[in-house]
């Protein structure tokens, strides 16, 4: 068992609170799963996040590696003194979904002071590889 990487508190509850009146809601994305160095939320494969030869937007992807590594960033900092905010962010289509879900789960590869480097792993509901993500995070003052 790792050991937690959060500063604050967090629960699924919370995250998804946070995330209400957001883009999260917007594409129906909801946060699933809290682990000691781990977060996971999940987003539907619908009208929302399709684009029109009937296959997830790349887009849409790119929204949900982007929204579970940002919130998970701002829960290993000082909430009351620090924001993390997206600096860059690279993903790598692999595979194509039509329906269903789709599960982003973030892993930190670095949590500096200044800056925080996210692995995002998008996976489709027969748990196979559809998009990988790398965000870079900047450690701000609030």
């Amino acid at each position: 068992m790792s050991k937690p990487i959060w500063t604050c508190p967090i629960t699924v509850d919370e995250v998804n609170q946070r995330a209400r009146r957001s883009l999260s809601d917007h594409l129906g994305i909801e946060f699933t799963e809290v682990g000691d160095d781990f977060l996971a939320a999940k987003m539907p494969v619908d009208h929302r996040t399709m684009q029109p030869m009937g296959i997830m937007h790349g887009g849409a992807t790119c929204a949900l590696a982007e929204t579970v590594g940002s919130a998970a960033a701002n829960y290993c900092v000082d909430q009351n003194a620090k924001v993390c905010v997206g600096l860059d962010i690279n993903i790598n289509h692999i595979r194509a979904v039509k329906s269903g879900y789709v599960t982003g789960i973030a892993k930190p590869l670095h949590l500096g002071k200044s800056t925080q480097v996210w692995e995002i792993k998008i996976y489709n509901e027969l748990k196979q590889l559809v998009s990988a993500a790398r965000l870079t995070m900047a450690v701000i003052a609030k």
